[in-house]
């Protein structure tokens, strides 16, 4: 399967949440559609935090996966965090989330990213194998913890 691979822009946005939403009501994630916009919109309008891919056709996308930007010294700069990947449960079981989490090195080469990150719950044993698939690795003895403020 070869899966277009699109730079989100403005002119996307109603797609994009369109796709969000449905990833986040499968995942129990509530938010409303203000926050969810807020929250992507300047992705697409090209801040330096990340950036968000849409999956497919740029016209009716079957995905998107969002990167965020940090630094760190440990991998010696600039790091992406894998903040959502989602693939359309009709089309699932392709190869399109591999294909897609393959690709995004090349769509960030010459940007000097060092490492990219991905979360998994502990019993997802489906994504992590799609993970481990795609060269992503556990390391040993850390785990991500986090604050809400």
């Amino acid at each position: 399967m070869s899966a277009a691979f699109t730079l989100a822009k403005p002119e996307h946005l109603d797609r994009l949440v369109s796709l969000v939403a449905a990833y986040h009501a499968e995942e129990g994630i509530e938010q409303t559609e203000e926050t969810r916009r807020n929250g992507l919109a300047p992705l697409l309008d090209g801040i330096p935090h990340g950036v968000a891919y849409l999956i497919g056709p740029a016209r009716a996308p079957i995905g998107y996966i969002i990167l965020t930007f940090g630094w760190s010294v440990e991998f010696g700069g600039l790091d992406a965090f894998v903040d959502e990947i989602y693939v359309r449960p009709g089309v699932r079981g392709r190869g399109i989330a591999t294909e897609a989490l393959m690709a995004v090195p090349n769509a960030l080469a010459g940007g000097g990213i060092k490492a990219i990150h991905i979360e998994v719950a502990r019993a997802n044993g489906i994504a992590q194998k799609l993970y481990a698939r795609a060269g992503f690795k556990p390391r040993d003895d850390y785990m991500l913890m986090s604050r809400k403020f």
